[in-house]
């Protein structure tokens, strides 16, 4: 029996178990839990209603390890699926450990008290994972996630060597509000806000937040402006292709996006540190994510397309060569398929296809890995049948900028 247990009903948790209830020769039991069970009872509505599946549903904290564990060894899954905030992924882990299972997520750990990600955390779990023959595998999302397998793909069968990785993640989508995230408003302004850094030629070199800015032409979407951040699967790339001389990551935004954020940030609404508000401690970055709307309310009122990729520059066959890999995902088509936008799709469907190839066995091992580490081609192969298919280009010359 393939048994899994999906911790976080968001937008992304919705439609990873749309998705599995749509592969029930290799899902054959999911359940999904949060810590409200209203949110898991609606999306297990929609998913009976779209795919005929009845999936089971639970109420957990998985900041309780004790009650994880428990939940844990109730299910019996093979794989745990974190796609709960990132505070909880250590939390989630140690239950994994306790209760036998193995584990994934698409976004690495991150303290509440600190705006600070790295893998570090999760990397040291390793020994322990190996040591109970569980795989734990990280950031099985777009990015990080299929970032790093269109890179490792690039490696195996493109370039006998990148010197120059680009990624570039473009949401070209409209939701008409004047200020929304896509994903959880908290940690998308966390990691806005956070100063740029990127690797280059045996160091890393940081920046201002959205401090650097260029423009670059989507395919189906147009020209839009990307601004250079820090982001965790540089971490992992950087261990993982130390031939690479230069990784950076651009996303695009809006000047409305960027106009709002700076006036929020001017009055503290980004801060992360307690405040006093009439006799309790209130974060102002909280409060301002129970003003904002839900993300996985905006599917019904988004149009447009993502165009996620990476730009790859090295040598093959002694000659010097530049590939684009893409995905570009319709808003409207995620929509209508699973009820959510194309924002929530482009995470949701890879940690559905990581997990199968976990349950599988196509992917498999004892400890704690990126995705980096192991075979692109069968997860390749399942985005082209599951909804994200790719495609690959070549450049006459590497990116001017």
């Amino acid at each position: 029996m393939s048994r899994v247990l999906v911790i976080g009903a968001g937008g992304v948790g919705s439609v990873a178990v749309h998705k599995m209830a749509m592969d029930a020769a290799v899902f054959s039991h999911i359940t999904l839990a949060s810590r409200r069970i209203e949110k898991c009872e609606a999306v297990a509505a929609s998913v009976r209603q779209r795919t005929g599946v009845t999936i089971a549903t639970a109420e957990v904290d998985a900041d309780d390890v004790r009650a994880t564990t428990a939940l844990i060894a109730a299910v019996q899954p093979r794989v745990v699926v974190n796609l709960a905030l990132p505070y909880q992924d250590l939390s989630i882990m140690e239950a994994c450990l306790e209760a036998g299972a193995s584990y994934l997520d698409t976004a690495n750990y991150e303290p509440r008290d600190q705006a600070k990600f790295e893998y570090g955390w999760q990397w040291a779990f390793h020994e322990r994972f190996e040591a109970a023959g569980l795989m734990a595998l990280l950031g099985c999302g777009f990015d990080p996630g299929v970032t790093s397998v269109f890179t490792g793909h690039i490696r195996k069968h493109l370039l006998d060597r990148i010197d120059r990785l680009d990624i570039l993640d473009c949401n070209g989508g409209d939701n008409g509000l004047p200020f929304a995230t896509n994903f959880n408003p908290e940690i998308n302004i966390r990691e806005v806000t956070a100063p740029s850094r990127h690797w280059e030629d045996g160091a890393w070199v940081e920046g201002p937040a959205l401090g650097r800015k260029q423009v670059f032409d989507f395919e189906q979407v147009g020209p839009r402006n990307i601004y250079l951040m820090y982001h965790e699967e540089l971490e992992s790339l950087v261990r993982y292709y130390p031939e690479i001389k230069r990784i950076r990551f651009w996303m695009t935004f809006g000047d409305s996006y960027l106009k709002h954020l700076e006036v929020l940030g001017n009055v503290g609404l980004t801060r992360i540190e307690p405040i006093m508000f009439e006799g309790r401690q209130i974060v102002p970055l909280q409060f301002l994510k129970a003003l904002l709307p839900e993300p996985s309310s905006l599917g019904a009122v988004t149009r447009g397309k993502t165009n996620i990729g990476v730009i790859a520059s090295g040598e093959k066959n002694g000659e010097p060569k530049t590939f684009y890999v893409r995905n570009i995902c319709d808003h409207e088509a995620a929509y209508a398929e699973t009820g959510s936008q194309a924002v929530s799709y482009t995470t949701g469907v890879p940690a559905m296809i990581g997990a199968a190839l976990m349950l599988s066995g196509r992917w498999h091992g004892a400890g704690v890995f990126n995705m980096e580490q192991l075979d692109p081609d069968p997860f390749m192969d399942r985005l082209n049948q599951r909804g994200l298919p790719w495609q690959v280009q070549e450049l006459a010359s590497p990116l001017d900028f």
